[in-house]
Order: structure tokens, then C-alpha cells, then sequence
């Protein structure tokens, strides 16, 4: 009777090892270079220089074709006149709506430097959040843009217009009308930031989805608070947009944080 030769053992793996490798290799910071603080002062001066140029560039360029940019935010004042009250209001407000316009347009480049800047002192984990978020953010501020323009710029000057039709005649300071548009514009783009800065607490691990439904209520309160105070009028039509705006943002980022699991 023949015994059947004895079967080769495998050698045993440890997958914890493997675990805790790949997590090493993701809180990793690739090509880390020690920098003294004057080389990193020395980096952000550069930064801010090119930023600094990039911005006096795009600034000249608007105020070269300011006139167009101008008659476009006009178009949803339609049914009102504008007055200059003073001499030279109109060249001062042509220079602020070239600056605005002219860091809107600069804006992915300095968000450029601001990323090279930061992205050396960052682990691999959190290099891949980078363009999600930064993509993110992006988007949501482009969109605020536009849903300012099209329906809560037009909603405040129809309320306006509307209430007061058959008392006064719409003759508005250009420069008025002006700072009303910018800031109900940029505002509303800020506001929309509400799902990235959701996103970036959840991953922090600050706060997680359930606690962002459970405090729906708060949330509630202040997008009234917050459309009261983003914008510049004080109908209520423009308020509740906003603030509807808000609230359907602040649980579309809910959506988010729980498809990322958090």
C-alpha cells in the first residue's frame, strides 16, 4: 500500500498587511521636499504676482469691450431708464463692472496657483479630492451666476417695477442699479457653494449625513436668514428664491455625502 505523497502547504497571507500598505501609500505626500519658510513665502509671492498680472490683463481686456458687458446686465431692467446723477458716474461704473468681470475671468487661473501652491504638502488621498471639488465648486459658482441672472435679478426688478408703475417712473441711478447686480450676482454664486462645503465636512469626518438630515429644521432657518441677507433688496419674492435655492442645494449635498458613504 503506497501513502500519497504529503501536499505542499501554501504560505499564509496577510491581507491586514496588505490593508495598512495601500492606506500608507494614500496618506503618503509624493515628492516631499523640505522648504523653508522663506522658500515657501518666496513660492507665494510668485503666485500671487502672476495672479496679481493675470488679473490687471483680464481687467484692461473687459474694460476694452465694458460697453457690451454693461448692455447685458441691462437687459433684465427692461421698462426702467438709467440716469448719470453725477459727472462721471458712468466711467466709475464701466471700471467696477470691468474689475468684477475681469476677476471672473481670472478666476480658474488664480484658482490654478492656489492649487499649485497648496498640492505639494498634500497626501495622495487628498489629491484626489482636489478636482472633484475644485470641478464642483466651479460649476455651483457658474450656476449661481446664472440663476441670478435669469430669475432672481428679473424677479426683484419686476416686483420693483410692478409696485410702483402707476406712482413713479423708473428713472434708476446707473451706479445703484450696478452694486445691485454685482452683489446679488457674486452673493448667489457664494451661496451656491453650500453641497462642497457639506462635501468637505463629511470627508473631514465633522459631521455625516444623518446629521445633516436630522438638522433640516436649522437649515431651514437660516436659508430665511440667508436670503435676507445675501440680497441686496428686500422683497420677498428674491428672498424666497434664494432661499428655496439654498435649501434644495443643502440636500442635494446630502445626496452627495451619502453616495460617498459618510
Amino acid at each position: 500500500m503506497t501513502s500519497s505523497p504529503p501536499k505542499a502547504s501554501l504560505p499564509a497571507t496577510d491581507t491586514t498587511d496588505a490593508v495598512v500598505t495601500a492606506e500608507d501609500f494614500l496618506d503618503e505626500v509624493p515628492g516631499d521636499v523640505e522648504m523653508s519658510l522663506f522658500d515657501h513665502l518666496d513660492e507665494l509671492r510668485q503666485r500671487l504676482l502672476y495672479s496679481v498680472i493675470v488679473v490687471g490683463v483680464a481687467i484692461v481686456g473687459c474694460f476694452v469691450v465694458v460697453k457690451r458687458i454693461v448692455e447685458l446686465l441691462e437687459i433684465p431692467a427692461q421698462g426702467a431708464k438709467f440716469l448719470q446723477l453725477s459727472p462721471g458716474e458712468y466711467f466709475f461704473v464701466s471700471m467696477k463692472v470691468a474689475g468684477y468681470s475681469g476677476l471672473l475671468v481670472a478666476s480658474p487661473f488664480i484658482l490654478y496657483q492656489i492649487i499649485m501652491f497648496v498640492t505639494p504638502g498634500l497626501t495622495r488621498r487628498e489629491r484626489r479630492l482636489i478636482g472633484p471639488i475644485v470641478l464642483g465648486s466651479s460649476v455651483l459658482f457658474f450656476a449661481g451666476l446664472g440663476f441670478a441672472y435669469l430669475a432672481l435679478i428679473p424677479a426683484a426688478l419686476n416686483f420693483f417695477i410692478n409696485y410702483g408703475a402707476d406712482v413713479v417712473e423708473q428713472l434708476w441711478s446707473i451706479d445703484r442699479y450696478f452694486e445691485f447686480i454685482l452683489l446679488l450676482l457674486f452673493s448667489t454664486g457664494l451661496a451656491f457653494q453650500v453641497p462642497v462645503l457639506q462635501l468637505l465636512l463629511a470627508l473631514l469626518g465633522i459631521v455625516d449625513s444623518n446629521t445633516m438630515v436630522k438638522g433640516w429644521r436649522y437649515v431651514l432657518l437660516g436659508a430665511a436668514v440667508l436670503g435676507a441677507v445675501l440680497t441686496p433688496s428686500t422683497d420677498p419674492v428674491t428672498q424666497s428664491l434664494l432661499g428655496g435655492a439654498v435649501l434644495f442645494l443643502y440636500f442635494g449635498g446630502i445626496g452627495l455625502v451619502k453616495l460617498s458613504g459618510r
